[in-house]
């Protein structure tokens, strides 16, 4: 089993060293054919600086230089488009993810029963807020989007490099792999992990960017708002003609009164209310209709630095021949 690590860098330049020095630790003690791959996603500091230096001075080690901040995602899919080897591994840059727990993750890929596994944390490692707001995250792809293994999702996770090919068309301004990967296979399961508490600094993934980023993911990838707002005039209509039946029997057994501004004004209001909001989801649709039409980029590799596979190891199809993918964009995905 060969392996590709492909970790998305921001505001990482403190935390690259250490973690690439641990992770060809690791990867030379499974003696299997290994590449790191560091995505640097248009961060503001020395990022790149120190991830080109690195692929320049460590065998095995490749850093692409994305030409502005596309989110994590869009950094994670140009990852997983250079890689190489035949499971690709993904972390993140900030140490959480010990690398020392990578041969869990491929133990459980042994053998036919999985193509996808997820490291789950054995304890929560963040604060109680942003822990609610991943378990919302994970609660709209598990129900709006019908991936039954939402709940393990997270960010350490090592899949078959074949699975890509699932989603090689995959654009848009809300770019997310795990969706990606739901479409490909089912075959997924999770193992427990030691995560650790960040290494210096915040985490770029603030509970109100991971409540948008779930709002994305329904809007972008299910039908589901819809439905709702579809269900709502249901039932708005089904209260208006309760309201109406009412009114009618009133009339027909003489209790009729002279109708009150503020029946007819609260009428108006709720019915205007549930118009509006079916409104508003069909304009988030169209928006993104619009948005995939301009043709904006994925992500662009404005620069890379360190070579690929060593010849003579097999490769995977596909991989490190595509720079630019059209129709996507920054959005609620950045970091």
């Amino acid at each position: 089993m060969s392996v590709s690590v492909v970790v998305p860098c921001y505001r990482s330049a403190r935390t690259l060293p250490v973690l690439v020095t641990r992770l060809m630790a690791v990867l030379r003690e499974l003696s299997v054919p290994h590449e790191v791959i560091l995505v640097v996603d248009g961060s503001p500091d020395d990022t790149w600086r120190t991830a080109a230096e690195l692929a320049r001075r460590v065998d095995g080690v490749r850093a692409l230089h994305l030409s502005r901040n596309y989110g994590q995602h869009n950094a994670l899919v140009a990852g997983i488009r250079e890689a190489e080897f035949e499971v690709v591994v993904t972390m993140d840059d900030d140490l959480q993810h010990p690398p020392e727990q990578i041969p869990l993750l491929l133990a459980a890929l042994e053998g036919d029963r999985l193509d996808l596994v997820y490291g789950v944390p054995r304890r929560e490692e963040h604060g109680l807020v942003r822990s609610l707001a991943s378990r919302s995250v994970k609660t709209a792809m598990a129900s709006g989007l019908g991936i039954r293994s939402a709940r393990t999702i997270s960010a350490f996770r090592a899949f078959r490099t074949r699975l890509r090919d699932g989603f090689q068309g995959l654009s848009g301004p809300h770019a997310s792999v795990d969706v990606a990967l739901s479409w490909v296979t089912t075959r997924v399961g999770s193992v427990r992990v030691d995560m650790n508490e960040r290494d210096h600094g915040r985490s770029n993934y603030t509970p109100v960017l991971l409540l948008r980023h779930a709002t994305n993911m329904l809007l972008g990838y299910s039908t589901a708002p819809l439905r709702a707002a579809s269900y709502l005039g249901f039932l708005i209509g089904v209260v208006g003609l309760l309201l109406g039946g009412a009114v009618l029997w009133d009339f027909a057994t003489g209790d009729t009164t002279v109708a009150g501004f503020t029946t007819i004004a609260s009428m108006i209001a709720i019915f205007s209310s549930a118009q509006l909001m079916a409104v508003g989801v069909l304009g988030e649709y169209v928006g993104r209709v619009h948005g995939n039409g301009m043709g904006r980029p994925t992500y662009v590799v404005c620069e890379r630095v360190g070579s690929s596979a060593p010849s003579g190891v097999p490769r995977q199809p596909g991989g490190a021949t595509v720079a630019v993918h059209a129709a996507a964009g920054s959005g609620p995905g950045e970091r």
